[in-house]
């Protein structure tokens, strides 16, 4: 089915305040769309902070795009010996980083960061390297990393938001989302055994799939939370918040009463002048107050090279960027 499009379209978005919820939480937090990145409410969102093993999603995150998860990886003496939580590794035994990477998320390993990190980028610092250049290319710009595993460094720091945004990244890949949701795993370790996630909203809360806990007594309690609920997805992190576990339930439930999952294109192909349509190849959605509803625009970019095949849709709210989509260019 055809349908018209002007270059510059008016659809939908305004943010209301959290005001009940917020006033539970105590220090710096951040609650996202998950599907568009945009912040639907915060506080001290972008202030620079430690985030203890939060920065094990990048590190997973990061292993998984540079190495096939089946590599086998032997321990060395010095992943044995890192310092803090430990998934009880044992120098010279053999493993795979699939099991690297589930004693990563779910059990907070050290050991396995450093023996991720040693396999995957040669050394540590090697793989630090590759964490930072990552996270220059997916623009956190609040972030910067001295390990893989969030030990505390006086320049280690990321921000609510820019950790929200590993999140969303992560899960974005089939890889990192099938380990990031596992409640448990059987490790195949000299002394085998099964790993039970760490972070208690996962077994208790059946919103709650994916996340990652964290503390340092720098950093205080740290926690990112994956949600979804009837198609809506958020994320939520907080940082330095003793009250983690109930902050991020009641943060989610309000982000779920407040935003409905709203249409912004429907799948197919749009007219836009007598020579040319666009095709949109899936429907795109973002989650939408109803005070919101009229204030999304939307710009068609057409590639300066007339007969180009792939153009740009961007989404605006209050003139911020909410979403962008590729459409193939169809020339008559």
């Amino acid at each position: 089915m055809r349908r018209w499009i002007g270059v510059v379209l008016s659809c939908i978005i305004v943010l209301m305040p959290f005001e009940k919820t917020a006033e539970a939480a105590t220090s710096s937090y951040a609650v996202i769309d998950a599907d568009t990145g945009r912040l639907l409410m915060g506080m001290n969102e972008h202030e620079r902070l430690p985030i203890a093993s939060l920065t094990k999603m990048w590190t997973a995150f990061v292993a998984i795009k540079e190495a096939d998860l089946n590599t086998e990886t032997t321990i060395s003496k010095k992943a044995t010996l890192s310092e803090g939580s430990s998934i009880y590794l044992v120098e010279g035994e053999k493993t795979t980083l699939k099991t690297l990477l589930n004693g990563l998320l779910l059990r907070s390993g050290n050991d396995a960061a450093t023996a991720i990190a040693e396999e995957v980028g040669g050394s540590v610092g090697g793989f630090v390297k590759l964490m930072n250049d990552y996270a220059i290319l997916y623009g956190l710009s609040d972030t910067y990393f001295e390990n893989p595993s969030g030990l505390h460094h006086e320049k280690h720091l990321s921000s609510a938001y820019d950790t929200a945004q590993m999140l969303r990244i992560g899960m974005m890949d089939e890889k990192f989302k099938k380990i990031a949701t596992a409640k448990y795993y059987k490790n195949d370790l000299q002394n085998p055994t099964v790993w039970k996630n760490k972070h208690k909203l996962l077994h208790y809360n059946k919103y709650a799939i994916a996340g990652k806990t964290g503390f340092t007594k720098v950093a205080g309690r740290t926690l990112a939370t994956y949600f979804e609920k009837d198609g809506k997805r958020v994320i939520v992190v907080t940082l330095n918040e003793s009250n983690d576990w109930e902050v991020h339930a009641s943060f989610a439930e309000s982000a779920f009463q407040k935003y409905d999952k709203r249409l912004l294109a429907k799948q197919g192909l749009y007219q836009v002048r007598d020579d040319l349509q666009v095709e949109l190849d899936h429907p795109v959605y973002a989650l939408i107050s109803r005070e919101e509803e009229k204030k999304v625009k939307s710009i068609l970019r057409m590639p300066r090279i007339a007969q180009g095949d792939i153009g740009v849709w961007s989404f605006y709210l209050d003139g911020q960027p909410l979403i962008e989509e590729p459409v193939h260019m169809i020339w008559k």
